[in-house]
């Protein structure tokens, strides 16, 4: 896929959510140990394909190890939110997401030649 139809895509996954969200109401129910949510989306998979690649495939697209694991893990997490959870994958790729945050916090912070602040560079954490 050439530059300009992945930007595409990753807009357009970005405007209609962003579209849907101020055009049609949000719902939350709970379910189980789980949030439900649902928003009209005119072609859902389409939207949530443009989200998943901004969001993983950026990871998978850089050359940096840490960053390829990291999106191999994310994309991993996506797969198993969606075959455990379909109803409530938004509820749970959140909560997966987020640990994938602190992974690439930990890469940010730790990655060789980073300009780490003082309180990490010496230990002391703050």
């Amino acid at each position: 896929m050439c530059w300009s139809a992945t930007a595409d895509l990753v807009a357009g996954a970005g405007i209609a959510l962003a579209y849907a969200l101020v055009a049609h109401p949000v719902t939350a129910e709970i379910r189980g140990h789980t949030m439900g949510y649902a928003v009209r989306l005119d072609r859902p998979e389409l939207v949530i394909a443009g989200y998943l690649f901004a969001t993983v495939g950026a990871l998978l697209l850089s050359g940096d190890r840490g960053l390829l694991l990291i999106g191999a893990l994310m994309g991993g997490g996506a797969v198993i939110c969606w075959a455990l959870w379909e109803l409530e994958f938004v509820s749970t790729w959140c909560a997966f997401a987020a640990v994938g945050s602190v992974a690439l916090l930990a890469w940010v912070a730790f990655r060789p030649g980073a300009d780490r602040p003082a309180a990490v560079r010496s230990g002391t954490g703050g």
